[in-house]
Formats: structure tokens, sequence, C-alpha cells
């Protein structure tokens, strides 16, 4: 099956991982690749999932937000769901263009929201030089690895605001809200 929505292995791997899973691989010159995934049975009862109403949704209270995805469907849906959270929202692809945005809307931007491993530069490159042009920005980093395998592999400190992906609107609110209500 081909994708055409820009669906990540490392998206991949880390639904795998997070359903306490694994992935084999197998390629061969001229026959393609194959990738396995195999993912623990489950035994049990099967839980309700939980509806969250608007009420309980942690919203937004008019701030803006600067989002940098290189995967453009996860950008447009991270974008449109923070819209109809209640924030301004603005939306690149590429660490280039946002450090060009965070230099034109300053002080009014005050959450950089970015993938960690991007083309052009990392998520840590890019907040050391958003953060040049605006000392008060808060940050949120966002992967589809673990946050131990980016600390491990030292491209992020631990400790700092990490979101796995794949991404629940309840579960990017809130974390946007903790970060943003922090004093």
């Amino acid at each position: 099956m081909y994708d055409r929505t820009g669906l990540g292995l490392s998206t991949v791997y880390g639904i795998v991982k997070q359903n306490q899973g694994f992935i084999n691989a197998y390629s061969e010159p001229g026959e393609g690749t194959v990738f396995k995934i195999y993912l623990p049975r489950h035994k049990g009862e099967v839980e309700t999932e939980i509806s969250m109403t608007d009420e309980e949704m942690p919203s937004g209270k008019g701030e803006t937000i600067l989002i940098v995805e290189d995967d453009g469907a996860v950008l447009k849906m991270s974008e449109q769901t923070l819209e109809k959270l209640g924030y301004r929202v603005l939306a690149t692809q590429s660490p280039n263009d946002a450090l060009n945005m965070a230099a034109e809307y300053g002080d009014r931007i005050h959450l950089l929201v970015t993938d960690v491993i991007m083309p052009e530069m990392n998520a840590k490159q890019l907040a050391e030089e958003i953060e040049r042009l605006l000392p008060e920005i808060k940050i949120i980093y966002m992967s589809g690895y673990t946050a131990n395998t980016i600390a491990h592999h030292g491209i992020l400190d631990e400790g700092i605001n990490f979101i796995e992906k794949p991404l629940t609107t309840y579960t990017l609110s809130r974390k946007i809200r903790e970060v943003l209500d922090k004093i």
C-alpha cells in the first residue's frame, strides 16, 4: 500500500512502541522491502472510549502558537485542531520560514510547537534561534520517537516540554495549556 499522507516510519515506530510491539524489516535488492509489525494480543474486557465534551477540553485564550512540522498532513491537522481550540496559529513546514515568522510577529507569539527532526535544522537549533529573538517564548517539542530515545541520542535535553506523536486533540490541548499556564 502506498501512503500519500506523509505518515513517516518514525510515526509508525512511535505507535508500535507505545503499544509494546516491535517491527521487523526485510529488504532484498530488486525485490523490495517488507515491514512486519508485531503487537501484543489483548486479553480481557474491551474498555469503552471516553469522549471529552467541549467544556472538558483545555482551550486557548487567544494565544498565538507557531507550529513547525515538516509532515504536511500532521501540520494541517494540528493547525485546524489548535484553531478550533481557540488559538491563533502560524504554521509552516520550514524551520527557516519559522524564523522569519518569529522575526515578523515578535512577542505576539506565545508558544513554539516544533517537530524534533526536520530538514534545514533540528528543533534544538530552531528553538535556540527563536529564543534569541523571543527570550520569553515557551516551547513544546514533538516526535514520533519517545522522549527517552530523543534524550538518549543527545538531540534534546531531559526535562523539556515534550509530546509524542501521534497526537490526540486532548493530549495536545492539555500539554499546551500546561506549558502556557506555567509561571
